[in-house]
């Protein structure tokens, strides 16, 4: 495991208040995951849905991404294995469509999209500016995410971001977000405070609230503009407006 650091005198302005610390969801807040789900999900799944226009495909996305996710949420809980909910909400997506997957088949594209998602991953455009700035700042950072720390840990990498050397998985402490254990082992790490430690991600309840209410500064990526009715936390548009 990654040793804590030792923050020293070095703080940061940010428009939430002077901070020591920043720790980072992982996907879909450093890393765009959606695109590369989706990007691998219709290359594995054009022989089987031939024909299927592009709104057709931006519905099968949506399915597997942001509709399924009580599958995942299973993951999580111990009742299914990773590639078991993967396997699942993928029969869904195509299921809308009237294609069922059996046995051998199942199998077969369960692999082959486990074969081409990673390659499609990469960070989003205001992450790498945002990292320098921290590194030159001397501000330590990290990402604390609801997946395995090995698994995440290939991601980052693959991704270009092994500069992000500390990090808290699912699996590190056997919690998982919005338990406080998990973002206070970040912060551990960071060899900061939780009152000082800046907490993003987008995930407005597993991210944001779950880690104000550890006691970090949380903040809510909403990259996609969704409806805040009711949010009264911190929250952002873009990393770019993350520091003063």
């Amino acid at each position: 495991m990654e040793a804590p650091s030792r923050a020293g005198g070095a703080v940061l302005a940010t428009p939430f208040g002077t901070v020591r610390g920043v720790l980072f969801d992982i996907d879909d807040t450093l890393v765009d995951l959606e695109y590369s789900m989706t990007t691998a999900l219709r290359e594995v799944s054009q022989h089987l849905l031939p024909g299927l226009d592009q709104a057709g495909w931006e519905r099968f996305g949506r399915i597997f991404t942001h509709e399924t996710t009580h599958y995942y949420d299973r993951y999580l809980a111990g009742e299914l294995t990773f590639n078991e909910q993967r396997l699942l909400r993928g029969r869904a997506a195509l299921g809308h469509f009237g294609v069922e997957l059996e046995g051998d088949q199942s199998h077969q594209w369960l692999t082959a999209y486990m074969e081409k998602q990673p390659a499609y991953v990469k960070p989003f455009p205001d992450v790498m500016p945002l990292l320098d700035r921290l590194d030159k700042a001397g501000i330590p950072y990290g990402a604390v995410s609801n997946n395995v720390h090995d698994y995440q840990r290939a991601k980052l990498d693959g991704a270009g971001l092994e500069r992000i050397r500390r990090l808290v998985g699912t699996d590190t402490l056997g919690v998982a977000k919005p338990d406080p254990a998990i973002y206070l082992e970040g912060v551990r790490l960071l060899g900061t405070h939780p009152v000082d430690t800046l907490y993003v991600g987008d995930n407005r309840l597993l991210d944001a609230e779950g880690s104000t209410a550890a006691g970090l500064l949380g903040v809510w990526l909403n990259r996609a503009g969704e409806p805040a009715a009711g949010f009264e936390g911190n929250s952002i548009s873009s990393l770019d407006r993350l520091i003063a």
